[in-house]
């Protein structure tokens, strides 16, 4: 009779303690996305993630999942969370190479990394990567509303590459390290296109070729004296 009552006390707990730890009522993968997509416009941008993660574990095979593999990536990108927004990005681009919001995706991809060019003292790594996203969105769709908008930003990138050059040049050029800086302010001419300093850099040319036919000049009178 006492194992009975024990082995009824122990169901009877199993039972309610299942209940205790049953997970929220799942929503619709339509829910989801009316719940994250809502968040997303309150800029409740972290929430937004959240809705639409769960849409695609819990949803893999619906409908809405390209809608929200691209809301993941636009809602990284409002908050300035850059290297998770390409990932998402390019994933969404992998995943669904012939979908219509692929123009609006590489251009986005692009925007990351323009929104992190530094100034033209420092590294240009994001610079080239932007203008080089930017170019293959012409190059893919060129006449698309997405590669026009793009064309501001690439004079932009182009400017800030210029410039870091121009800048590395005059460095070279103030230490003495002549050809260096003259290799520098070669690249403006061949490399960019012109944006307001080619004829600068014509200046520096002439003047980090004649220093260094004097450097030269000098070289040979001292080995004739010796």
């Amino acid at each position: 009779m006492k194992r009975i009552i024990v082995f009824g006390l122990i169901s009877l707990f199993f039972v309610s303690g299942c209940a205790w730890f049953q997970p929220e009522e799942e929503k619709t993968a339509q829910e989801l996305a009316r719940d994250g997509m809502d968040q997303f416009n309150r800029e409740r941008y972290n929430e937004s993630i959240a809705s639409f993660e769960k849409l695609k574990d819990w949803y893999p095979f619906s409908k809405f999942v390209p809608f929200a593999e691209l809301k993941i990536a636009d809602a990284n990108y409002n908050i300035k969370e850059y290297e998770e927004a390409v990932a998402a990005y390019e994933e969404f681009e992998s995943l669904h190479p012939r979908n219509e919001a692929i123009p609006y995706v590489i251009y986005k991809i692009g925007l990351c990394y323009f929104k992190q060019i530094d100034t033209v003292d420092r590294d240009q790594t994001t610079a080239k990567k932007a203008l080089n996203t930017f170019n293959r969105l012409k190059k893919q769709f060129p006449g698309d509303s997405y590669a026009i908008k793009a064309e501001e930003h690439i004079k932009k990138c182009l400017k800030s590459l210029t410039g870091h050059e121009l800048y590395v040049g005059l460095f070279y050029l103030k230490s003495k390290h002549y050809k260096a800086a003259l290799h520098r302010f070669k690249t403006i001419l061949t490399k960019y296109s012109d944006v307001g300093v080619h004829q600068k850099a014509l200046q520096h040319i002439a003047t980090c070729e004649a220093l260094l036919k004097e450097q030269e000049e000098k070289k040979v009178s001292q080995q004739k004296i010796n």
